[in-house]
């Protein structure tokens, strides 16, 4: 019935700051980049060769609800977290600790965005 995730929203506080971020710290690619209306970026990037597209929304979109920073429930994977750990931490990235072993054998750890959104990266 379902073929995908299409995509999960995060909330940005500058859609070309979160921009940059993604694609030049990260590494990430630009997927979807339209206006919808006089006020409104519809921003999606994804990680190379991923699927599942990050959209970056602005808090206006949203009720006070949703605002940047905090935990986003999304987990990132990579093949090896040590490597990642190191280029990222290299190019500014915040990490919250160093690369740790999970109670359940994984080597992961979080890291924030620019607005303090925070993703759980784990190795596999």
């Amino acid at each position: 019935m379902f073929s995908y995730i299409h995509a999960a929203t995060i909330v940005v506080s500058d859609q070309e700051a979160a921009l940059d971020f993604y694609v030049n710290t990260l590494g990430w690619e630009r997927v979807l980049d339209e206006r919808v209306g006089p006020e409104m970026r519809f921003l999606t990037v994804v990680p190379p060769e991923a699927e599942t597209q990050l959209a970056l929304g602005m808090s206006g979109w949203f009720d006070d609800a949703y605002q940047p920073g905090g935990e986003t429930g999304i987990t990132l994977i990579t093949p090896d977290i040590d490597q990642t750990y190191q280029t990222l931490s290299a190019r500014g990235v915040k990490f919250t600790q160093p690369v740790a072993v999970m109670p359940w054998g994984q080597k992961a750890t979080w890291f924030s965005d620019l607005d303090g959104n925070e993703f759980f990266l784990v190795e596999e």
